[in-house]
């Protein structure tokens, strides 16, 4: 073999390689897109492009073989539609249990009186409480504590055995309907988070409310926000150390539902 060919034989090994690693990227940065933490404001799309890039290039080599490319047929056009539904529910169903932190914080503000404490909040792209965006910090600690980040990494490599690049996907239904069947889930983890701290108030402001109606004089209503922020913030503290289990359990159900997801019935 001259070096004219062995030049030609490389060149094509080498767009091979590049067209290997972009079709893995596509299913990556879709999920990374959606993703919270990474798929937020807060990072620049530089970062999550060199992410992208690099789980493509650290999974191309033990993934099954991509489909070869024939140019923009109907064919092309659904295989790469279905590797961007395949990441985007991914990550979006993660993105749910960072949501749950920030519609639970939501919830203990209206209790504890401190709605009005609204703040830019860069990583949702938007303003909200203090209080969500302490749950939703927290979450994310608790996501990277607990290892989810190669749990994460392991359930895309397992969608990639389940359904690999180019093949059908094994149902369809399972895939439109992994995110509304989650939200149920969602709700009652918000709900439960914030369902103790909430009862507290309630009856902290019942109390207060009881003892303006029978001593007046006192202006109970005065001391009733300083002593609903004081118990609030205590009984916060209190939450926060018991939360590992519940947000644990949470984390593994959204990883459930993502797994279901691309697995058949």
């Amino acid at each position: 073999m001259d070096a004219a060919t062995r030049m030609v034989v490389d060149g094509q090994q080498a767009f091979a390689m590049i067209g290997t690693v972009l079709w893995v990227g596509l299913r990556i940065g879709a999920m990374l897109l959606a993703m919270p933490l990474f798929g937020t404001r807060a990072v620049p799309g530089r970062v999550r492009a060199l992410v992208a890039l690099t789980l493509s290039l650290a999974l191309a080599p033990v993934l099954p073989p991509v489909p070869v490319w024939n140019g923009f047929d109907a064919a092309t056009v659904l295989t790469v539609l279905r590797e961007l539904a395949i990441g985007v529910t991914i990550g979006f169903t993660l993105r749910l249990v960072f949501e749950v932190g920030s519609l639970a914080g939501e919830l203990i503000s209206q209790g504890t009186g401190l709605a009005f404490a609204q703040m830019t909040d860069p990583a949702r792209g938007g303003s909200s409480s203090v209080i969500g965006q302490w749950f939703y910090l927290l979450f994310g600690l608790l996501f990277f504590a607990a290892n989810g980040h190669l749990a994460l990494i392991s359930l895309l490599m397992d969608s990639y055995k389940v359904v690999p690049i180019g093949t059908s996907l094994p149902d369809a239904h399972a895939l439109a309907s992994t995110v509304p069947n989650f939200m149920l889930q969602v709700f009652r983890g918000a709900v439960s988070l914030a369902l103790p701290l909430t009862v507290a108030m309630l009856a902290v402001n019942l109390a207060f409310g009881a003892l303006a109606r029978a001593a007046p004089a006192l202006n109970p209503i005065q001391l009733g926000l300083p002593v609903s922020l004081l118990l609030g913030m205590m009984m916060l503290a209190l939450l926060f150390s018991e939360m590992g289990t519940p947000v644990q359990q949470l984390f593994d159900q959204a990883f459930d539902a993502a797994g279901q997801a691309v697995t058949p019935p």
